[in-house]
């Protein structure tokens, strides 16, 4: 993002054009990972705020949030100026969820989230991904799917819905 704005018109007006018609194709092609919703539900019953952090346009975001039937109590999309990898949009949402970095998990899927996290202080870090070797040299702990990442939210939590990531993953049983 910030090599784009870095760019002279009117090259930096032409970039992001693309940029936001690629993103728009994403986005209409998109798909929710299994279990998403169920995790975001176990994670609202357990009284803990979510937050949707992206490089993402905000229109995109409203037309995802929109059609997974999706909430979070924010989010932040590069409309703000705050880009990862940096960590200032992890520690905006802090800022407006009055959290402190202790308090705060991220759960990502790219090497710019695990980047954000560790600028903002936030130890914490969960990355969904099937390739562990691919992250093998972060401090994350990598998990390989969304019922595995309740499962293991459950662990940290204690098991207030003990069970519920469990069957889920009987559902799934390929994760």
């Amino acid at each position: 993002m910030s090599y784009l704005d870095s760019l002279e018109e009117p090259e930096r007006s032409r970039k992001w054009r693309l940029l936001q018609e690629y993103e728009d194709e994403a986005t209409r092609q998109a798909r929710l990972k299994e279990e998403t919703r169920e995790f975001l539900q176990f994670l609202t019953r357990r009284g803990l705020k979510k937050a949707l952090v992206t490089n993402n346009s905000r229109d995109n975001v409203r037309f995802l949030m929109r059609k997974f039937r999706l909430e979070f109590n924010q989010v932040l999309s590069r409309e703000s100026g705050l880009w990862k990898p940096s960590g200032a949009p992890f520690e905006e949402v802090m800022r407006r969820l009055g959290l402190k970095k202790e308090e705060c998990a991220v759960v990502g899927d790219s090497f710019f989230d695990l980047q954000a996290a560790e600028e903002a202080g936030i130890e914490k870090v969960f990355l969904l991904s099937r390739d562990k070797d691919k992250f093998s040299s972060s401090r994350a702990e990598v998990i390989p799917s969304v019922a595995a990442l309740q499962q293991r939210f459950e662990t940290l939590l204690g098991n207030e819905d003990e069970g519920e990531a469990a069957k889920m993953m009987e559902r799934n049983p390929r994760d």
